[in-house]
């Protein structure tokens, strides 16, 4: 059992922002492999299927960001999923546009909804794929509120197609081989 959760805000006055990139990506994912992810549990849209013989469940959280641990904390509490088996996708201010970068542990940096991830399951050795959106120009808070601009969607559209090959990586070979293969990739014009 894989747990795949994007992270983002809920509502339309958030969708394509810089912070619901982790949407994109199980939106992207939800598509790849025909998994509808409209029914609501676990304070989150949901969906599963069956991907490279592995059951996978894709997660929206319907909290706010900072809220992302509720939905975390009770699907994993249902599924009894075990910490190799959370991979969360999560936008980061520290790497460009272009970049991804897999983890297998670490800190929550500034962000919030990593944060309140790990105070809720009480660990912080889970997988976690950061997906570049630039250094903020001004205020983070509003910048990663913000939509991306014309001239930046190729580039987003690229990073979501890497991004979906490097869960299928992490899916079939794991954090070490998605490492490898994926966090040098440099896409962007």
């Amino acid at each position: 059992m894989k747990l795949i959760v994007g992270l983002g805000n809920p509502g339309t006055k958030y969708d394509r922002t810089r912070h619901n990139f982790g949407f994109a990506v199980v939106d992207a994912l939800a598509k790849r492999w025909a998994i509808e992810t409209a029914r609501e549990k676990f304070h989150a849209f949901f969906g599963d299927g069956v991907v490279r013989d592995q059951r996978v469940v894709l997660l929206k959280p319907t909290t706010f960001m900072n809220r992302s641990g509720q939905t975390v904390a009770a699907a994993g509490r249902f599924y009894q999923a075990e910490r190799e088996d959370l991979l969360v996708l999560t936008d980061d201010l520290a790497l460009p546009l272009g970049r991804i970068r897999m983890r297998g542990s670490g800190s929550a940096g500034s962000h919030n909804g990593l944060q309140d991830i790990i105070d809720r399951v009480g660990f912080s050795d889970f997988a976690r794929l950061r997906l570049g959106i630039d250094a903020p120009i001004g205020n983070p808070a509003t910048y990663v509120l913000s939509r991306f601009a014309p001239s930046e969607l190729p580039a987003v559209e690229r990073v979501v197609e890497l991004a979906t090959d490097a869960v299928e990586c992490w899916i079939e070979h794991g954090v070490t081989e998605t490492m490898n293969r994926f966090n040098a990739v440099e896409n962007r014009d």
